[in-house]
């Protein structure tokens, strides 16, 4: 599976960049199973050099604290959160917080920040998908399905909320038809969708357990 990627427009100090390759190869496997809500192409930092920030060396070192990622976060979003002081409606700018919260694993803070930019742009399905991700991410499988189902009302075919429709459906509610038929229906609308043997990967890896109860529930991905 891909991991999880988003471009953005800010720059990463070396330490930064560090800090989030290890958090990438926390997550590689979780990261894996869904896709953002922007379709377009990411760049992800990397690190110019083999040695760890502060004089580590290149030996292994532990990875960062949930504190650490956390102001990391913070820093990052600083410079957008005092942009928003001057423009507090912008609602791609709140997004764009989300994301870095997002990408960090701070889930509930992006949810917030998620939540405020579609009261001001409610039919924005990027930014839906993502805040139903992210609900996912923290357990919460039946406001992520809702919410992703809103989104679909405004895109019907947008192809990453139909993939990650079809995850919770499965893995949050061992809705193994419901997961199948929305993956059929991404399959069908989407042609050309460039992960096309996944999606058949993942109905014929779920159809294995029909025999499972829908509504038995099971845990989400979470970091």
């Amino acid at each position: 599976m891909s991991e999880i990627k988003r471009t953005s427009s800010q720059s990463w100090t070396s330490p930064q960049a560090y800090t989030l390759a290890v958090i990438c190869l926390m997550i590689g496997v979780v990261g894996g199973w869904l896709f953002r809500g922007s379709e377009s192409p990411a760049t992800v930092p990397t690190v110019e050099s083999s040695s760890a920030p502060g004089g580590m060396g290149t030996g292994m070192s532990a990875p960062p604290t949930a504190e650490q990622i956390k102001k990391m976060a913070d820093t990052q979003a600083a410079p957008l959160l005092e942009q928003l002081k001057s423009e507090p409606t912008n609602a791609d700018l709140l997004a764009k917080v989300g994301n870095i919260y997002y990408d960090t694993h701070q889930y509930p803070i992006a949810i917030d920040y998620y939540q405020r930019s579609l009261k001001l742009q409610p039919t924005n399905s990027g930014v839906r998908t993502d805040m139903a991700t992210a609900y996912w991410y923290v357990g919460d499988a039946d406001t992520a399905i809702r919410e992703f189902n809103q989104a679909l009302s405004y895109e019907p075919n947008k192809a990453n909320a139909l993939f990650n429709l079809g995850i919770v459906k499965w893995q949050g509610k061992m809705d193994i038809k419901g997961a199948v038929d929305t993956w059929q229906k991404l399959l069908d609308t989407n042609p050309n969708y460039e992960n096309k043997e996944k999606v058949q990967q993942l109905i014929a890896e779920a159809q294995k357990h029909s025999s499972i109860k829908p509504g038995t529930p099971a845990k989400p991905l979470t970091p």
